[in-house]
């Protein structure tokens, strides 16, 4: 369907008419065309595939509009296009959901690889969609918001900013002093790791690509399927990582009481050119996903969320209001004030202060946190704890220096005796200061 709806504005292109991009527009030509047009695929999941480009086309005209010529219009074949489905037209019966197709087909039955969380009658759409080489169900639904006891829940008047970050995806400075830290480092290690693997593979392979206009083999093939799927399971990990973020922040608003958070818009910074590498920082960040997850929870927990502009948060002291150079660090000293503290945690403190719309600062004063709340987003990735290793890293290859992890001495043996260590291998001693354990071997 979405190849026909190309070949037809490719056609109205040629003859000089106008395209025929609006979703009334399209769904006339769709009832035009007749019944079993499309093979299987029933009027609602065609009309889904229609609402899907029209929402492209009319997306890409507003951002060129704007200026951003960059933006480019749906012209490009897609072999597996998301389909879904309303209530009331399948029908969910535990792990197994059967799915309308065209008069006279037989129902599409799937079962499901686990039962979806949410009960059958609160589930409002359906959507089947192929990622990374597998087949997946998104299901929305709907899911009341929380309610709390009498003086318990969140307070509208109790106000926190939050400072969205690469190596902090969120840092809340909140009020009565208390403080929020989510660390991202292990999201970035994985982000670093899958382009490292990623550019290995292409060197290995670039021998066998094939060449512009030829066709690739069955290897070839095997190959692209399976970098399908490293790269589906690397979003994934990644998407797991920023829910896990944003609910750590919600239950620690929950926690102290929050009604309001303040967050500061960044993605004004998006469009600056700073550098090739810098560039791949700010394309991996999804600050704008980062800023819908957190919406979501936020709504869901009774919580208001609110955009200010983030601009000369980070070298402004909360304190003083005076400018302060961007340290090396992490931590921030204001020379006029000699405030110091963490450097995302002045930048909340500073937003927490903001009023949406160009309102600028307010005179509430800024509360700097003293009690710090340390969270991890993306436990789950490989290497991330110390019990688990990177299986992406050979374990045999240690840092230059490392002593590595210190075992208990071995037991006093009796004068005059020899060492109980194996033939051929040293006592395990703690090393000196600055000392490097070396082994023989």
């Amino acid at each position: 369907m979405w190849a026909c709806v190309l070949e037809l504005n490719g056609w109205r292109r040629r003859r000089g008419d106008a395209p025929l991009v609006s979703y009334q527009g399209l769904c006339r030509e769709l009832a035009a065309a007749g019944p079993g047009t499309f093979g299987e695929l029933d009027t609602t999941g065609a009309r889904s595939v229609l609402r899907r480009f029209s929402d492209a086309w009319f997306s890409a005209a507003k951002r060129r509009k704007a200026g951003d010529v960059s933006a480019r219009f749906p012209r490009r074949r897609r072999g597996l296009v998301p389909v879904r489905w309303y209530h009331g037209t399948f029908r969910l019966d535990g792990r197994r959901l059967r799915l309308p197709t065209a008069a006279g087909y037989a129902p599409l039955r799937l079962r499901l690889d686990r039962a979806i969380p949410y009960p059958a009658e609160r589930v409002r759409s359906v959507t089947l969609l192929a990622e990374g080489g597998r087949l997946w169900l998104e299901v929305t639904a709907e899911v009341p918001v929380a309610t709390y006891p009498l003086v318990t829940g969140p307070d509208p008047g109790r106000v926190a900013g939050v400072d969205l970050g690469i190596i902090h995806p969120y840092a809340v400075a909140g009020p009565d002093g208390h403080g929020l830290l989510v660390s991202g480092r292990a999201v970035r290690a994985e982000h670093r790791m899958h382009l490292a693997d990623t550019k290995a593979r292409c060197r290995a392979v670039a021998g066998r690509a094939p060449k512009p206009g030829q066709c690739g083999s069955r290897r070839w093939r095997q190959y692209r399927r399976w970098a399908r799927l490293v790269e589906g399971r690397h979003r994934r990990r990644v998407r797991q990582a920023q829910h896990e973020a944003a609910k750590a922040v919600i239950a620690w608003a929950v926690q102290q009481r929050v009604g309001t958070l303040t967050v500061g818009d960044p993605r004004g910074v998006l469009n600056l050119d700073a550098g090739r590498r810098h560039n791949l920082r700010l394309r991996q960040w999804q600050v704008g996903r980062a800023i819908a997850v957190l919406r979501d929870k936020a709504e869901l927990a009774g919580i208001t969320l609110r955009l200010v502009d983030e601009r000369g948060s980070s070298s402004t002291c909360p304190a003083c209001r005076a400018r302060v150079r961007k340290p090396a660090g992490r931590t921030m000293t204001c020379t006029s004030c000699n405030t110091t503290g963490h450097r995302d945690l002045f930048a909340a403190a500073t937003i927490a202060t903001r009023t949406p719309k160009g309102g600028g600062i307010t005179t509430v004063a800024a509360v700097l946190p003293h009690v710090v709340t340390h969270r991890r987003a993306g436990r789950h990735l490989p290497g991330a704890g110390p019990s688990r290793r990177d299986p992406r890293r050979p374990h045999h290859v240690t840092a230059v220096g490392s002593v590595g992890r210190l075992r208990p001495a071995p037991p006093p043996t009796v004068a005059g005796s020899r060492s109980p260590a194996p033939h051929g291998e040293e006592p395990q001693t703690p090393p000196q200061p600055g000392q490097r354990l070396r082994s023989q071997h």
